[in-house]
């Protein structure tokens, strides 16, 4: 029997291609599945971001709604703090316009008793108390005579011609006028002056 030398043989090896076919898919589909992966990021982020912009147009309209409200609010208690004030002066000045009232009377009487030559100490002594009540509220007589018509705190009845004072110079005062806290109770009735026309 002869003997085969077989040590000028190649050897050969073989590759499996299924296994080849195999590595090559898997590299694919981890690409695919990375690519997938990449896109459904960029989607999440895009959605993440679209949510956040509309949450923040929401917190806009939220806060623009609250600024508002609190502007309303603060409105509305402006008016109710001014119109309880209103409410109140309106009251209080129809109680001084009464008394008042009973204070020129009081005044009438002491200048008739004056007149009569009757002795009017009660009278002065009711009218300074009454003066000090007026005083202690704040209520104060508005100036007359010898100052120029001011029809914020007078109230023209009459008129005299008078060449020798300037225009609308309250000569005369009819009934006096009061001011409370900066709020005209009662105008003065006065009689002013007027130039006589020339010729």
């Amino acid at each position: 029997m002869t003997e085969i030398n077989n040590d000028d043989e190649i050897p050969v090896v073989i590759e499996n291609s299924e296994k080849n076919t195999n590595s090559a898919s898997e590299e694919q589909n981890s690409t695919e599945s990375s690519d997938k992966q990449t896109q459904s990021d960029e989607e999440i982020i895009k959605h993440l971001t679209e949510e956040l912009e509309k949450e923040k147009q929401k917190s806009l309209t939220y806060e623009d709604k609250l600024k508002h409200t609190l502007a309303d609010y603060q409105n509305l208690e402006r008016k109710t703090k001014s119109d309880i004030e209103n409410g109140v002066n309106e009251k209080i000045d129809k109680f001084l316009l009464d008394f008042l009232q009973i204070y020129d009377d009081f005044v009438r009487a002491k200048e008739v008793a004056a007149e009569n030559k009757i002795v009017s100490q009660g009278f002065d002594s009711i009218l300074k108390n009454m003066n000090s009540l007026l005083s202690k509220y704040g209520v104060v007589p508005i100036d007359a005579i010898g100052e120029i018509f001011n029809p914020n705190f007078h109230e023209a009845i009459s008129i005299t011609e008078d060449d020798s004072l300037d225009e609308n110079t309250i000569t005369k005062e009819i009934r006096k006028g009061y001011i409370s806290h900066q709020r005209v109770i009662r105008p003065a009735l006065v009689e002013i002056s007027k130039k006589s026309k020339s010729e």
